[in-house]
């Protein structure tokens, strides 16, 4: 009998079989530590905002420095809701019965104080991103 014939299609049954698992992965910047979660519920893909120790980030795109926005006057950050605010008008109509609210991820690092959260957090509110989602990395679950 031969073999090699069935280890070709055991080759492509195991690549099959390893791309179409359905996980899906955020990327993250390396110098982003998470904090973790036991959250079951898989994010569905929406805009990002990674807040690392130094950047703030739209979409891998840097709007601003973690210095400046501490630095500003009240929790506004003005140039992260012009960013959210050119992101929306970029984003693609809904469709039919699905929600018209604007969602966002803030994928920060966990070292990053609560204050610099907090503006980031209300400046997305004041781009009319009304569905915020943290990135967090799953915990094991318990066996």
């Amino acid at each position: 009998m031969n073999l090699v014939a069935l280890i070709d299609i055991f080759t492509i049954l195991i690549f099959f079989l390893m791309s179409s698992t359905g996980v899906e992965i955020l990327s993250t910047a390396q110098a982003i530590k998470l904090p973790q979660s036991t959250a079951e519920k898989m994010p569905r893909e929406m805009l990002v905002v990674t807040v690392s120790a130094t950047d703030i980030l739209v979409d891998g795109r840097k709007v601003a420095t973690v210095a400046e926005a501490m630095d500003t006057q009240g929790d506004l950050i003005a140039p992260l809701k012009a960013e959210l605010e050119l992101q929306a008008g970029r984003s693609v109509l809904a469709k039919p019965g699905e929600s018209q609210n604007k969602s966002v991820t803030i994928m920060g690092d966990k070292a990053i104080p609560y204050s610099l959260l907090r503006k980031v957090m209300y400046t997305a509110a004041r781009a009319n991103y009304s569905d915020v989602s943290f990135a967090v990395t799953q915990k094991a679950g318990k066996a």
